[in-house]
């Protein structure tokens, strides 16, 4: 059985290049693991959440894959190693960030993934790309569509969404 879901992928460390760069590799990546790729947003540059000191790429596809949520996340976590992703600070600078915001199959818990994704609803740098390829997509949680989610999280926020400039 094939499932759907929608990643976010965020890089800010030059390492082999601008990280838009590598995200572009990382798609290529999961694609070559085997991973569909059936829709991608165009790559947005932002300003850091927390600690982090360089702006951001920011991605989102949508991807297909007989993998169930532990194993797609055991996958996309190999990928960021790969990268040369190391666990450090919290909203720290990285190399490759890949992170599974929803699923298919709706919710998911366990011990190391939860789906969806717990802070998407509040976060632009999520929304905004994935409303780009995803816009009826409705959060399981909520029953709101990511238009919807974008839409509120822009009226409510008196901050800058368009983020830093290329």
């Amino acid at each position: 059985m094939d499932h759907r879901y929608a990643l976010g992928l965020g890089a800010n460390i030059y390492r082999s290049g601008p990280p838009a760069r590598a995200i572009k590799r990382a798609l290529a990546t999961l694609e070559e693991w085997g991973i569909d790729i059936l829709a991608r947003s165009r790559v947005l540059h932002t300003r850091p959440l927390g600690p982090g000191q360089r702006n951001f790429a920011n991605a989102a596809v949508i991807v297909e894959t007989e993998h169930a949520p532990p194993a797609l996340f055991a996958l996309v976590k190999a990928i960021e190693r790969d990268f040369g992703r190391r666990r450090s600070r919290r909203w720290g600078d990285r190399v490759l960030d890949i992170d599974i915001i929803l699923w298919s199959g709706g919710i998911w818990a366990d011990r190391d993934i939860a789906i969806p994704h717990p802070a998407f609803r509040d976060r632009a740098f999520v929304l905004d790309p994935l409303a780009e390829i995803a816009a009826d997509w409705h959060d399981p949680v909520s029953g709101r569509t990511i238009r919807q989610l974008r839409h509120r999280l822009s009226a409510h926020s008196p901050v800058d969404r368009a983020g830093a400039p290329p």
